[in-house]
């Protein structure tokens, strides 16, 4: 791993297969790329190694330790080769469910999605298997990532779970940016900064006057508020 100190924010070079001391090193709102090997797993993957009992394809969580919560824009050609553009990801709070079991299968360190998880997800079932999440960098950014990948080199379960739930198998180099949002200790990011929010939320609502017209949830009272 090799990176630049930008305050106490770091930028980061990162194995697909990281060390422990590697992932040791990262702190909340780092910027980390990755080198090596990222492999895709929606829910229709997860499903079928954790509900439905399949195993993953054989060496490949040799292979990789970091699964990307994502559907690519890719496709195979009929002379068997792959096309692959933009690779954007998916929210990773649909995964929740299956995370605990998944870790047990995969043998993975580096989890890759849209949003978070559950803070909870981080303490019970990331922090016993030395893992950690990394969040894509707002929306729009499938292009960019896309950047970063050198080719595809595998597709698993195209049959079974067709192209958009398949596990695609994608070799790459400088791919991301990615934040850091948990570390090994389970603390995230989002939860961090949403609290700091939420403890001056009350003022911006001062001052304010009732609206005269209102929409379906809308309010100045935060105790009315619908979430």
């Amino acid at each position: 791993m090799v990176g630049a100190g930008d305050g106490q924010r770091q930028r980061l070079r990162l194995s697909t297969s990281p060390k422990p001391d590697a992932l040791a090193q990262l702190q909340l709102g780092d910027v980390v790329y990755l080198d090596g090997v990222v492999y895709t797993g929606r829910e229709g993957v997860y499903k079928h190694v954790v509900d439905d009992g399949f195993r993953l394809p054989p060496d490949l969580t040799k292979l990789s330790r970091t699964s990307f919560h994502c559907s690519p824009a890719a496709t195979q050609n009929p002379d068997g080769s792959f096309t692959m553009g933009a690779v954007t990801a998916t929210a990773s709070f649909r995964f929740s469910r299956w995370i605990g079991p998944w870790f047990q299968a995969s043998g993975c360190k580096l989890i890759i999605g849209k949003g978070g998880m559950n803070p909870a997800d981080y303490k019970q079932h990331f922090v016993p298997n030395g893992a950690i999440y990394l969040t894509t960098v707002g929306y729009g950014t499938g292009a960019l990532l896309g950047r970063g990948v050198k080719g595809v080199r595998d597709l698993h379960w195209r049959d079974e779970l067709g192209l958009a739930q398949a596990i695609w198998v994608i070799d790459v180099e400088n791919f991301g940016p990615f934040i850091v949002e948990s570390d090994l200790n389970g603390n995230s990011l989002f939860e961090r900064e949403n609290a700091k929010i939420a403890a001056n939320l009350d003022k911006v609502y001062e001052g304010t006057k009732p609206a005269v017209l209102k929409r379906f949830g809308e309010t100045d009272d935060r105790g009315e508020e619908l979430i």
